[in-house]
């Protein structure tokens, strides 16, 4: 039984698995987009969420745990004013995996895992205001033309209607 055994092994000793993670979080913040297998971007999805939690703490205890774990202090100044400020409202999930298929070498499952950050750019939202008032100005021309139109559609209703009243 597994009981309290979280986490997978992955086939390499605990030293191996530790320093791969190290290497692998140290690559993911720094790019902020890795490829790798299924079953390593699910384990690394925690630790990164964790690096990125301690980055919105931004304390000088937070900043020497990220920094015990992490390889590169350029990754660790990054995660603290770069990374964590994108995250400041957000309570969690600050990763996505995306899977791609089959490597052909070994038939391994592959995924990409990457920060979430398109949802939170309200650079999208920009773009449907601007074309709103186009559609506006385009609307008095219609109704302009429209009001230009109608009283020649009234002017035959309007003979028509005296016709029949001097019949």
């Amino acid at each position: 039984m597994r009981h309290n055994s979280a986490g997978r092994r992955l086939g390499r000793t605990t030293s191996h698995r530790i320093a791969m993670f190290r290497n692998m979080v140290t690559s993911f913040l720094q790019h902020e987009k890795i490829t790798t297998t299924d079953a390593k971007a699910k384990e690394l999805r925690s630790i990164a969420e964790k690096m990125i939690t301690l980055g919105k703490k931004g304390d000088l205890h937070a900043t020497r745990q990220a920094a015990a774990y992490i390889r590169d202090k350029k990754v660790v100044t990054k995660l603290f004013t770069e990374i964590a400020p994108r995250y400041a409202e957000r309570p969690g999930g600050y990763t996505r995996i995306i899977k791609l298929g089959i490597r052909p070498g070994d038939t391994a499952p592959v995924s990409v895992i990457e920060l979430v950050e398109a949802e939170m750019k309200p650079k999208k939202a920009a773009k449907p205001a601007a074309k709103a008032p186009k559609a506006a100005k385009a609307a008095p021309a219609v109704e302009a033309a429209a009001a230009e139109e109608a009283p020649v559609a009234e002017a035959p209703a309007a003979e028509a209607a005296e016709e029949t009243t001097e019949a």
